[in-house]
């Protein structure tokens, strides 16, 4: 396996490994020397091989002029390992390192199965694509995007611990009192501050319907706010956030693939608020977007979130949450798992 650069090219990754082991496979992991990767990976006691990573860029920069000697002697390096390790199979999940593991493979005629959880292709799984047997593909849109008939709609890789989590162990973390409804508000991994902010000044007319967890991000944590009874921050959250989840019964959120479809496999009506094109490549207006048109969403645009519009919205989700309920219901998307290991196991090297 490979992918890093950021936890969304880690985490769906470990979704496989259990139903990958179940199946007789040794796990080994390709991943840069620094990236959060490598915390992720070693902590599930998988072998981990580090090499170095250049990052690709769209825009000008003089890392540009050396990153590229990085990325040839990450493909040395990934050469050496794989010559090595002699692998029936390399699953990528993108990010800058791939891109030398997978040419690494390729060179050593090693099939190659990559993921894309985005509508749109990233930079690294484009310039990995032309090495792939196969690119296994989130949304229906995305097949577009993909040629020579590479493109497989498999949907997201979903982890057993979220669609596990525990509903009673959720409103025990979060120390809610009541039985009022609850909404989970999150900001992607680092928080949002318009998020933050926008619920926080809606906070007091809000908790008169509603209990609420908020995972704000690190460093967004307000003391004057720790005491509320209905109103559960935190700064982010590992183990429990799959009994947080379960808990709720609405989600607001930004619109990042891996947590949407989270949300889809668990049937939570959701109102996103993608990042603008200001902050991102536009990913996220386009999974909004998707969600939308398939029914499981209402989406809120960031140029529009002020604290009425962000009420106005969460009210409107409550009122029309069964609706969307039911079409999730019916979605055969919500969970990649077994589509992915059959394609891995349709391209293995025999």
């Amino acid at each position: 396996m490979t992918g890093g650069g950021t936890a969304g090219h880690v985490t769906p990754n470990l979704a496989l490994v259990p139903k990958l082991k179940q199946k007789g496979f040794e796990i080994k992991y390709i991943g840069s020397k620094d990236g959060i990767e490598k915390e992720i990976i070693e902590k599930e006691k998988i072998q981990y091989y580090s090499i170095s990573s250049g990052k690709l860029r769209r825009y000008f920069d003089f890392k540009n002029f050396s990153d590229p000697f990085k990325v040839a002697k990450g493909l040395f390096e990934a050469l050496k390992i794989l010559s090595k390790e002699k692998p029936n199979v390399v699953f990528s999940k993108g990010g800058f390192v791939a891109v030398p593991v997978v040419m690494a493979a390729t060179i050593k005629k090693i099939p190659v199965v990559a993921h894309e959880s985005d509508i749109t292709p990233g930079l690294a799984n484009k310039l990995s694509a032309p090495f792939c047997n196969k690119l296994c593909v989130t949304f229906p849109e995305s097949l577009n995007y993909v040629k020579n008939n590479k493109g497989v709609l498999t949907g997201s890789p979903i982890r057993d611990d979220i669609i596990n989590g525990d509903i009673i162990k959720g409103k025990n973390i979060a120390g809610f009192k009541t039985n009022k409804p609850i909404i989970l508000v999150m900001g992607g991994s680092l928080g949002s501050k318009v998020i933050n902010d926008a619920l926080r000044e809606k906070l007091d007319e809000l908790l008169k319907e509603f209990n609420i967890i908020h995972i704000c991000g690190k460093g967004n944590f307000d003391k004057s706010l720790d005491k509320i009874e209905g109103y559960a921050q935190f700064e982010y959250v590992s183990n429990e956030l799959s009994h947080l989840m379960k808990s709720s019964d609405y989600v607001v959120s930004r619109a990042g693939s891996n947590s949407i479809f989270e949300f889809l496999s668990l049937q939570k009506p959701m109102l996103l608020i993608p990042l603008s094109k200001k902050a991102s490549r536009g990913d996220q207006i386009l999974n909004a977007n998707s969600f939308k048109k398939e029914g499981f969403c209402l989406v809120l645009e960031e140029e529009n979130l002020n604290k009425d519009t962000l009420f106005e919205s969460i009210q409107r989700l409550k009122k029309e949450g069964t609706v969307l309920k039911n079409a999730m219901r019916k979605s055969s998307m919500s969970n990649g798992v077994e589509a992915i290991i059959n394609v891995i196991m349709d391209n293995m090297k025999k």
